[in-house]
């Protein structure tokens, strides 16, 4: 696909593209020119609320039936208990 460059060094990304690489506002690119060619590598770099989104679901397959959320307020609740023991409370 062939794109215009704008006065102000500016791309639109075609739609089919967007879509395909599931680019969305907020995301940025980095662009990367390739030594010696007429060419530039993009990269899709997605905002960090996708990347925090990816990064919870990365090892949900490994134990589904997990709770970590209530396991870490579980250890919380023992941390406590051990400091105030250890305080005398």
């Amino acid at each position: 696909m062939i794109t215009t460059v704008t006065q102000k060094n500016m791309v639109t990304i075609p739609a089919d593209v967007a879509r395909a690489l599931g680019i969305k506002p907020g995301y940025k690119l980095d662009w990367l020119p390739v030594e010696g060619k007429d060419e530039i590598i993009i990269r899709v770099i997605p905002d960090r609320a996708e990347l925090a989104r990816r990064l919870m679901g990365i090892g949900a397959h490994l134990a589904p039936e997990r709770d970590v959320i209530a396991e870490l307020d579980e250890e919380r609740e023992r941390e406590d208990l051990e400091r105030m023991r250890e305080l005398g409370r």
